[in-house]
């Protein structure tokens, strides 16, 4: 009797029959001989149907299939050094759950728009699917970082009551008979949560507001942001650069072969090794005017900056100590020169951009009274964050990492859309 097994685990069952679930990916014949490239979630491994080792129903059933068609399948499980996976199945037997008919992606060429409105069926293509199990080790290498590290998970609020970083890019919704907008941040909440607990993290969609289309942004994108009672902000980058260091190798230790499937240059993943570069924002606006760029010091950088700035590099670089004029309000002025904040944005090389930004908060009571006033902010909305310096305030520092467009530099992708299994972009809501 065959033993049910999935592809990824057929090398235990060498020359036994197993039986699988599993589509049809594609077909091809040679005669009196069918190979069958058949998929089930956890791998790729190619059926061989031989006319003159089956029975004829056998033969014409297998004939009969069509592009994603599903069946379980039973064969013996060969060792094939030629195949990708090192193991074929030399197949005995096919039954037919669903034959399918016209199906929308075929191997030719599709346009990106017609590949977004099959997003659902997109997926199931072999770049799709190792995109998407590359996403899911770097959501586990994170967990695993944190967790080892005694940090502890806390899931902050979708609905809030204003803005995280006092901008006005919010999507709004009624909460009953008030205001309310779905999270751009769940860091004010985890600097709470850090006062309770010491290291926390928490891992969860936010949303942005802005109408923009470049290939970086999402307007729905997760965020992993830790935040860290007693750590100033030197502490902060090493952690930083540990965990960024970490997740890479992860990767590159156990998603090679989906890297190869996706065409990346493992030998530039395997140079990302903590520590990592530092430059500060001084330096780079002087490296930057060198180069030709007209921008003042006091301006925030672009991508054409961040890409610039990084292609000095092979690993990320930090970029430390912006104005505060241009950072947000929570973030502590560096103690020697208070037009700067101690933060930094961590800059993937390649071309991919921001991919970290952190700082050490501000602790001063009066001084976050102070920013809460310059800025505008709501006290009724955040009379409890102002508490949080009220009441055994300490040195703090944390950090937000986003998920997608670190999937993308880690994968080598041109556009952010494909690290995520729906993407929600400015024009598209569907599927």
């Amino acid at each position: 009797m065959a033993t049910t097994s999935v592809i990824r685990e057929v090398s235990r069952h060498v020359d036994s029959e197993v039986r699988i679930g599993c589509w049809l990916h594609n077909k091809r014949s040679s005669g009196k001989i069918q190979f069958l490239q058949l998929r089930d979630g956890t791998g790729y491994i190619q059926g061989v149907v031989v006319k003159s080792d089956v029975a004829e129903e056998i033969w014409e059933t297998a004939k009969s299939l069509t592009q994603e068609s599903s069946m379980y399948v039973t064969g013996v499980i060969r060792e094939e050094p030629r195949s990708k996976s090192g193991y074929e199945m030399t197949v005995t037997g096919v039954e037919i759950i669903q034959l399918t008919q016209d199906y929308p992606i075929t191997p030719k060429e599709h346009g990106v728009d017609y590949l977004m409105d099959n997003r659902h069926l997109w997926i199931r293509a072999p770049k799709q699917r190792a995109i998407l199990t590359i996403r899911g080790e770097i959501i586990r290498a994170i967990q695993q970082f944190f967790d080892d590290r005694s940090f502890t998970l806390v899931d902050p609020p979708i609905l809030t009551p204003s803005s995280c970083e006092g901008t006005t890019n919010l999507f709004h919704t009624k909460y009953f008979e008030e205001d309310a907008f779905l999270t751009q941040s769940g860091q004010l909440y985890m600097e709470a949560a850090a006062m309770a607990l010491g290291k926390v993290y928490s891992f969860g969609p936010t949303f942005r507001a802005e109408k923009s289309k470049t290939r970086r942004h999402l307007i729905e994108f997760w965020m992993i942001e830790p935040e860290m009672a007693f750590v100033d902000h030197e502490e902060s980058l090493r952690v930083q650069e540990q965990f960024v260091a970490h997740v890479v190798q992860s990767v590159v230790k156990n998603c090679r072969a989906e890297l190869e499937t996706l065409e990346r240059d493992i030998s530039k993943l395997e140079k990302i090794v903590a520590p990592f570069p530092r430059i500060t924002y001084d330096d780079a606006i002087k490296f930057l005017q060198e180069q030709g760029f007209d921008i003042p010091w006091g301006e925030d950088f672009g991508a054409p900056h961040e890409t610039a700035i990084a292609e000095k590099y092979e690993t990320p670089v930090f970029i430390t100590h912006y104005p505060t004029e241009i950072k947000a309000f929570y973030m502590k002025p560096d103690p020697n020169r208070p037009d700067v904040v101690l933060c930094a944005d961590m800059i993937a090389p390649e071309g991919y951009g921001e991919i970290i930004g952190g700082s050490q908060r501000i602790d001063d009571p009066a001084l976050m009274e102070e920013r809460f006033r310059e800025h505008e902010l709501s006290t009724e909305a955040y009379q409890w964050y102002l508490d949080l310096r009220k009441y055994g305030s300490v040195p703090h520092s944390g950090f937000g990492l986003g998920l997608e467009r670190t999937v993308a530099w880690i994968c080598g992708l041109d556009h952010v859309r494909e690290t995520i299994a729906f993407p929600r972009t400015l024009y598209r809501l569907y599927p």
